[in-house]
Protein backbone atom coordinates (compact mmCIF):
# COMPACT_ATOMS: atom_id res chain seq x y z
CA UNK A 1 0.00 0.00 0.00
CA UNK A 2 3.00 2.15 0.86
CA UNK A 3 4.26 1.50 -2.94
CA UNK A 4 0.79 2.51 -4.20
CA UNK A 5 0.95 5.98 -2.35
CA UNK A 6 4.52 7.06 -3.88
CA UNK A 7 3.68 6.37 -6.79
CA UNK A 8 0.19 8.05 -6.68
CA UNK A 9 2.05 10.92 -5.34
CA UNK A 10 4.74 11.31 -7.52
CA UNK A 11 2.56 11.25 -10.80
CA UNK A 12 0.64 14.06 -8.92
CA UNK A 13 4.07 16.26 -8.74
CA UNK A 14 4.68 14.65 -12.74
CA UNK A 15 1.19 15.90 -13.62
CA UNK A 16 0.77 19.21 -11.39
CA UNK A 17 4.21 20.31 -10.87
CA UNK A 18 5.80 23.19 -12.34
CA UNK A 19 9.29 24.64 -12.28
CA UNK A 20 8.04 26.89 -9.88
CA UNK A 21 6.90 23.89 -7.32
CA UNK A 22 10.32 24.06 -6.52
CA UNK A 23 11.82 25.95 -3.25
CA UNK A 24 14.47 28.58 -3.41
CA UNK A 25 16.00 29.46 0.16
CA UNK A 26 15.89 32.79 1.31
CA UNK A 27 19.86 32.65 2.28
CA UNK A 28 21.83 30.23 1.13
CA UNK A 29 23.85 30.27 4.33
CA UNK A 30 21.14 30.11 6.68
CA UNK A 31 21.36 25.96 6.60
CA UNK A 32 18.93 25.63 9.85
CA UNK A 33 16.10 27.53 7.14
CA UNK A 34 17.31 25.62 4.19
CA UNK A 35 17.44 21.86 6.27
CA UNK A 36 13.87 22.90 7.45
CA UNK A 37 12.52 23.86 3.94
CA UNK A 38 13.68 20.51 2.38
CA UNK A 39 11.61 18.92 5.69
CA UNK A 40 8.85 20.86 4.75
CA UNK A 41 8.93 20.11 1.07
CA UNK A 42 8.60 16.22 1.97
CA UNK A 43 6.07 16.66 4.77
CA UNK A 44 3.94 18.56 1.82
CA UNK A 45 4.53 15.99 -0.87
CA UNK A 46 2.96 13.41 2.18
CA UNK A 47 0.00 15.69 3.19
CA UNK A 48 -0.55 18.81 1.30
CA UNK A 49 -0.13 18.09 -2.42
CA UNK A 50 -3.34 16.19 -2.82
CA UNK A 51 -5.28 19.45 -2.51
CA UNK A 52 -2.88 22.39 -2.88
CA UNK A 53 -1.37 20.94 -5.89
CA UNK A 54 2.52 20.52 -6.61
CA UNK A 55 2.33 24.21 -8.45
CA UNK A 56 0.30 25.46 -4.45
CA UNK A 57 -2.31 26.98 -6.78
CA UNK A 58 -4.62 25.28 -4.95
CA UNK A 59 -8.30 24.87 -7.02
CA UNK A 60 -11.92 26.48 -7.03
CA UNK A 61 -12.72 25.20 -3.66
CA UNK A 62 -8.86 25.24 -2.28
CA UNK A 63 -6.93 28.15 -1.69
CA UNK A 64 -4.03 28.79 -3.07
CA UNK A 65 -0.55 28.50 -1.18
CA UNK A 66 1.33 30.28 -3.71
CA UNK A 67 1.03 34.33 -3.66
CA UNK A 68 -1.10 33.99 -0.78
CA UNK A 69 -1.83 37.44 1.27
CA UNK A 70 -3.57 34.71 4.52
CA UNK A 71 -0.56 33.42 4.72
CA UNK A 72 1.86 37.21 5.16
CA UNK A 73 -1.05 39.06 6.95
CA UNK A 74 -2.43 36.08 9.00
CA UNK A 75 0.83 34.03 10.64
CA UNK A 76 -0.10 32.95 13.58
CA UNK A 77 -3.65 31.73 12.01
CA UNK A 78 -1.86 29.83 8.80
CA UNK A 79 0.18 28.04 11.67
CA UNK A 80 -3.02 27.42 13.80
CA UNK A 81 -4.68 25.85 10.49
CA UNK A 82 -1.93 23.82 9.42
CA UNK A 83 -1.47 22.05 13.32
CA UNK A 84 -5.30 21.62 13.96
CA UNK A 85 -6.98 21.80 10.47
CA UNK A 86 -9.24 24.57 9.10
CA UNK A 87 -13.36 25.35 9.00
CA UNK A 88 -15.43 28.10 8.03
CA UNK A 89 -15.23 31.08 6.03
CA UNK A 90 -11.69 32.77 4.74
CA UNK A 91 -10.65 35.51 2.40
CA UNK A 92 -7.35 34.79 0.66
CA UNK A 93 -6.35 36.79 -2.32
CA UNK A 94 -9.65 39.02 -2.26
CA UNK A 95 -11.60 35.31 -2.83
CA UNK A 96 -14.19 33.88 -0.13
CA UNK A 97 -13.58 30.21 0.75
CA UNK A 98 -15.54 28.10 2.93
CA UNK A 99 -14.23 24.71 2.95
CA UNK A 100 -12.67 22.05 5.84
CA UNK A 101 -9.18 21.24 6.05
CA UNK A 102 -8.67 18.02 8.00
CA UNK A 103 -5.94 18.39 10.89
CA UNK A 104 -2.92 16.21 9.73
CA UNK A 105 -1.56 14.79 12.79
CA UNK A 106 1.47 16.26 12.27
CA UNK A 107 4.18 17.09 14.97
CA UNK A 108 5.17 20.56 16.15
CA UNK A 109 8.37 20.33 14.14
CA UNK A 110 6.50 19.13 10.76
CA UNK A 111 4.41 22.04 11.22
CA UNK A 112 7.21 24.59 10.98
CA UNK A 113 9.13 22.48 8.96
CA UNK A 114 5.60 22.54 6.11
CA UNK A 115 5.51 26.52 6.95
CA UNK A 116 8.82 27.05 6.27
CA UNK A 117 8.48 25.24 2.90
CA UNK A 118 5.30 26.71 1.54
CA UNK A 119 6.23 30.53 2.58
CA UNK A 120 9.04 30.13 0.63
CA UNK A 121 8.16 28.55 -2.34
CA UNK A 122 6.23 29.41 -5.52
CA UNK A 123 7.39 33.01 -5.13
CA UNK A 124 6.44 33.21 -1.48
CA UNK A 125 9.50 34.41 0.32
CA UNK A 126 9.81 35.15 4.58
CA UNK A 127 12.88 35.77 6.18
CA UNK A 128 11.30 35.19 9.74
CA UNK A 129 11.73 30.98 10.22
CA UNK A 130 8.55 29.48 11.56
CA UNK A 131 10.22 27.91 15.28
CA UNK A 132 8.98 24.87 17.06
CA UNK A 133 8.53 27.14 19.81
CA UNK A 134 5.97 29.62 17.92
CA UNK A 135 4.24 26.60 16.46
CA UNK A 136 4.19 25.43 20.08
CA UNK A 137 2.97 28.76 21.38
CA UNK A 138 0.00 28.65 18.74
CA UNK A 139 -3.10 26.63 20.94
CA UNK A 140 -6.49 25.13 20.14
Amino acid sequence: MKGFYIVIVTIGILIFGDENSSYQPLNQSNNELTKSIQRGNEVYADFCIQCHLGNGKGSETVPPLAGSDWLVNKRKESIHAVKYGQSGPIKVNGKNYNGMMSPMGLTDEEVADVMNYIMNSWGNKHTKMVTVSEVQAVKK
